[in-house]
């Protein structure tokens, strides 16, 4: 009888080997040397690679970092000038078209078309921006084009001033996030995440000494609090680092889809993978959230935050019904219809997430009516629905 292992083992070979739609993330390690140049060395062949795999059928998404790397190498500026974020802004538009033009002669050769597409939180945050989004990225793939994602750092400080500030707190702080986003709304097969060591570690590496790399982990089938809390800081050269590529590949596995982190300057790693070697870390598909609300799960920017009392908490988390004004104690924040909110318990503790059915000033004064007894008695007989049942997603316990 084959073992529960040799069974996720077969079916993580079938799936790669089956992929048809892949969305592969090059890390500003993989791409650039440690003087600030492009490291063909490391590039070429994994764009090779990308090139073969375009030949055989595929259809891939090329999500690469870089372009402040290159930026600061070619203005030949000071690590420690990067803090500023005026200057990490001017580095990207500099880097971005030595990064462009480098895949483009790259490519040419091997006559693959690629494009530019450049993303910023807010393609993501905004339904109809993102569905736009969508559209031109199948119409690209459908045309046999590779698109090749960055984030646009020139006029969006959002994705960058966490770097700079040592904090997360935009909706994609880095290119892992970005990627996933990608791969979520291509609904894609397969997100490789291409870095500078081989995989999760079992533990902590040693910082210093000559001591071996700690064992990598193969399969993860559930990204649990102890794997975040093993997960190290960003790299030297990127703003991401294994916590953020962890929670790249939990967006991977609850779309119902998989991830892979592998060694980006490995020979041939790409092959590898898709051949079905156990190479790198692979996270298996577990559940599947689908359409409009993997976008409310991931994708969008919380706009507001909706406090509702414990029957409307009751009501949404086990009766599914949509959420109405009269549960609702509290409006915080600006947002307008189409906008997500988060709902919250009396306690402040996430319960939902949702889209605005009415804007947040609107809510306020049906709110400030209820409170002070002036509510219409029309409304009685239509109560006001603040968010629809088809538009909320529960918020899993931590």
């Amino acid at each position: 009888m084959p073992t529960d292992n040799s069974k996720l083992e077969a079916e993580r070979k079938r799936l790669l080997q089956m992929a048809s739609r892949i969305v592969v993330k090059v890390g500003t390690s993989t791409v650039t040397a440690p003087d600030g140049t492009l490291s063909l060395e490391r590039v070429e062949p994994l764009m090779w690679s990308i090139a073969c795999l375009l030949a055989a059928g595929k259809q891939l998404v090329l999500v690469s970092s870089g372009a402040i790397g290159l930026g600061k190498g070619w203005l030949g500026l000071h690590p420690s000038r990067l803090r500023d974020l005026v200057t990490r802004q001017a580095c990207a538009a500099v880097g971005q078209s030595l990064l462009m033009n480098t895949y483009k002669e790259m490519f040419s050769a091997w006559n693959v078309k690629i494009a530019q597409v450049l993303l910023t939180a807010e393609d993501f945050s905004n339904w109809h921006r993102y569905i736009n989004l969508r559209r031109t990225m199948e119409k690209l793939l459908g045309l046999g084009v590779l698109p090749i994602v960055n984030q646009n750092d020139t006029v969006s400080t959002a994705e960058i001033e966490s770097s700079v500030a040592g904090n997360r707190t935009a909706a994609f702080s880095d290119n892992d996030r970005l990627a996933a986003l990608v791969m979520s709304g291509l609904e894609a097969d397969v997100l490789v995440l291409l870095t500078d060591v081989d995989g999760v570690f079992r533990e902590l590496p040693a910082k210093t000494g000559h001591q071996p790399q700690p064992e990598v982990i193969p399969l993860i089938v559930e990204v649990t609090p102890e794997l975040k809390a093993l997960a190290a800081g960003p790299s030297a050269g990127g703003r991401g680092g294994m916590l953020t590529k962890l929670e790249a590949g939990e967006i991977a596995m609850n779309c119902g889809r998989m991830a892979v982190i592998a060694n980006g300057r490995k020979l041939n790693i790409l092959d590898r993978i898709f051949s079905g070697e156990g190479v790198g870390t692979t996270f298996l598909r577990t559940k599947r959230i689908r359409g409009k609300r993997r976008w409310i799960t991931y994708a969008a920017d919380v706009r507001g935050r909706v406090t509702v009392d414990a029957g409307a908490c009751r009501a949404i988390t086990q009766g599914k019904a949509s959420l109405l004004t009269s549960g609702v104690e509290r409006v915080d924040g600006h947002f307008l219809p189409m906008d997500v909110v988060s709902i919250v318990n009396p306690d402040g503790q996430e319960i939902a997430r949702g889209i605005a059915a009415c804007a947040s000033q609107e809510a306020e004064g049906i709110l400030r009516n209820k409170i002070t007894g002036t509510e219409k008695m029309q409304l009685d007989s239509s109560p006001h629905i603040l968010v629809r049942r088809d538009n909320i997603v529960l918020m899993e316990k931590s």
